[in-house]
């Protein structure tokens, strides 16, 4: 069998494929209810599930997880005594941020510059869409050559570990030779990479009350202390002064041995403004990869529009923190925790609740799946060789499948290049990278099948 029939019905799939994502990005499926109706999840996951069957998967289900979001599962039997292959993507999204900063609406997928704009469109709705463009172009050349499930998880998002605790509680669902997660990224357009390391992460809330009420900043400004100016010292208590990240007892000096990331390349896919520095110590790659970054992501305070001149009773704020390979999650979640009731000033009253957590995770990159996607991608992407780079983001469902499933051998590829601006505003996916990866899985899936014939 040569390649050449797979690159020409992907790329004959294409209008097809942009079709199908227009119609998944439009359902605005951030599974949180108090930002956007449960339906819209519920509507997208009842599009997986149908995209599923027209492939003729069987067995296929919506699965109520126990953080009360929707996966979507699926089975397509190969021939027999073939290998199995998992295959994840997760069709929940991030919430749009500011409506308005978008060149266009995030919930409609709309082309311009040669991109794909639209919120999902790389992270991870277009990764649902390269599984189905890799299978459709094997069934048209003599037939997908392994047995195939497809997960499409409901929460990702949201760290609430639904699918998770799902799979825990069935560990035979989704066992697997191999497992692809589809939601990571090349390390820039046009050069394939595999994702060796996974940073893990913690959430948690934290809330700071220090008077029965607000008060009149000039009567009692000075003296009564004010929850949100604690909360502003708590919080720059967990950065040195050059943005090293200082959570007591946290390691935060590693250093990463691979792929690196020249800086110039680094401000401009970041965006950093002209003359602003970069923030920590080490390399780019030290930093984003193998160290542990904390991120205040969210801060209630009243807004400049209307504000009051108060002193506020009440601070509440949303503290992200990432944890490289080889540091427990769970650890790190008590140091942090101890950090905060520790340096919270003025004795204000303190109460933290942890509401995400995820392990880091870290490939074999020495197993034979990675030698038969290394195959594939050479020639999915002629003259480039697979790189491998580490991802400063999450999956946390990646350590759990290697817990389930230690003989698996798990890959990560994805659409979430640096021009993704994934989470952010004018999200896109490349039209180009979707066909390229779809070419590389397929091929993938051809070579693993007669990798275990030998």
């Amino acid at each position: 069998m040569t390649a050449r029939p797979i690159f020409e019905t992907i790329a004959s799939l294409m209008p097809r494929a942009k079709a199908e994502l227009a119609e998944l990005v439009a359902f605005r499926s951030v599974a949180d209810s108090a930002q956007f109706p449960r339906s819209e999840c519920e509507a997208a996951a009842d599009w997986v599930a149908d995209a599923l069957r027209a492939e003729g998967f069987e067995d296929v289900a919506l699965l109520d997880t126990p953080d009360g979001t929707r996966s979507v599962y699926g089975f397509l039997p190969g021939p027999a005594g073939a290998p199995t292959v998992l295959l994840y993507a997760h069709y929940d999204v991030q919430p749009p941020l500011d409506e308005s900063a978008w060149l266009s609406p995030p919930f409609e997928l709309t082309e311009r510059d040669g991109r794909w704009y639209g919120r999902g469109a790389a992270d991870c709705k277009g990764g649902l869409i390269m599984h189905l463009l890799a299978l459709r172009a094997l069934r048209a050349d003599g037939g997908v050559p392994v047995s195939v499930k497809v997960i499409a998880e409901g929460s990702e998002e949201q760290g609430t570990g639904g699918l998770e605790r799902y799979a825990e509680a069935h560990p035979e669902l989704l066992a697997a030779d191999t497992i692809v997660i589809g939601d990571t990224g090349n390390f820039r357009v046009g050069l394939p990479t595999v994702t060796a390391t996974l940073r893990g992460m913690t959430m948690l809330r934290v809330r700071l009350d220090t008077l029965a009420g607000n008060l009149h900043s000039g009567q009692f400004g000075g003296a009564a202390p004010d929850a949100l100016a604690a909360m502003i010292q708590l919080l720059a208590s967990l950065r040195a002064e050059d943005g090293t990240t200082t959570v007591d007892g946290l390691v935060s000096d590693a250093d990463w041995d691979g792929l690196q990331y020249p800086e110039d390349e680094f401000r401009k896919d970041a965006r950093v403004l002209d003359g602003v520095e970069l923030i920590g110590t080490g390399t780019v790659a030290d930093r984003i990869w193998a160290r542990p970054a904390v991120t205040v992501i969210g801060v209630d305070c009243p807004p400049v529009v209307g504000a009051t001149p108060s002193l506020q009773a009440s601070a509440r704020a949303q503290i992200s923190l990432r944890v490289p390979p080889g540091q427990d999650a769970a650890e790190a979640t008590k140091l942090l925790t101890a950090h905060l009731e520790a340096h919270t000033p003025w004795g204000a009253r303190i109460s933290v609740e942890q509401v995400g957590q995820g392990q880091a995770f870290r490939a074999d990159t020495s197993s034979p799946a990675y030698t038969s996607m290394a195959e594939a991608m050479r020639v999915a992407y002629p003259g480039e060789e697979m790189q491998t780079s580490g991802m400063g983001g999450s999956i946390p469902l990646c350590n759990t499948l290697a817990a389930l499933y230690p003989e698996a051998e798990i890959l990560l590829i994805g659409l979430s290049e640096p021009e993704a601006q994934i989470h952010a505003v004018n999200e896109s996916v490349s039209p180009e990278e979707l066909e390229r990866l779809s070419v590389a899985e397929a091929l993938f899936l051809r070579n693993y099948a007669e990798s275990k014939k030998n």
